[in-house]
């Protein structure tokens, strides 16, 4: 299983943004929804490797969080609240975040558990500086696209009343089309982490 804390940046001096990250991963497939744990961090238990990767990677695009993924074990059965469970994967994922705070001007993310994490990690921190780096404009043209759909970039031309051309620009400047490829790498080697632990087969590759 893999447990996400997610911690709110210089917290004392910004508004509380979890009720605002709350509804961000509500779109997120969790076994034990994501809820405010503490303060200014939130949790939740997850059990697919490519919703991992989602919540990450929704969390650093808004540029205010701190994400640790732990990578273990969560006690059965499953509570309705994650501030009523409890596992090593809990445990990881707090040192997971508490790592993510050092991460200097490398995306803060953090990955602890079984052989996979720090190759997920590295892959994840690659996604993340990408994320991080994308302007409002291309944000604009990106959140528009479908991935792997033929004419996508025409259509978004369209809508905005933009080149094909700048549609184009903004999609290899941005590295989005990599970023979609990668994803499935970050995904299976959190599957192979998590195999580890529970004894079960990595998840099977699936388009994100």
């Amino acid at each position: 299983m893999f447990v996400l804390t997610v911690d709110q940046a210089a917290s004392r001096s910004n508004p509380d943004l979890i009720p605002e990250l709350l509804r961000l991963l509500r779109q997120v497939p969790a076994t034990v929804g994501f809820e405010r744990s503490v303060g200014d961090e939130a949790q939740g238990v997850l059990d697919s490797p490519h919703a991992v990767v989602e919540a990450a990677l929704l969390c650093l695009r808004q540029g205010h969080w701190y994400v640790g993924i732990g990578v273990g074990d969560v006690e059965r059965p499953y509570p309705v609240s994650p501030r009523e469970a409890r596992g090593s994967a809990f445990v990881l994922a707090r040192t997971a975040v508490e790592r993510a705070k050092k991460t200097g001007e490398r995306a803060p993310v953090a990955v602890e558990g079984p052989p996979g994490s720090a190759e997920a990690e590295a892959v994840l921190a690659l996604l993340g500086r990408s994320v991080l780096s994308r302007s409002t404009a291309e944000w604009r043209i990106l959140d528009r696209l479908e991935p792997g759909k033929r004419g996508s970039q025409t259509a978004v031309a369209r809508e905005l009343g933009i080149t094909p051309q700048a549609v184009s620009k903004a999609v290899a400047r941005s590295a989005w089309v990599e970023e979609w490829a990668a994803r499935p790498a970050a995904a299976l080697l959190l599957s192979w982490a998590d195999s580890t632990t529970s004894g079960r087969k990595p998840a099977p590759h699936q388009e994100d």
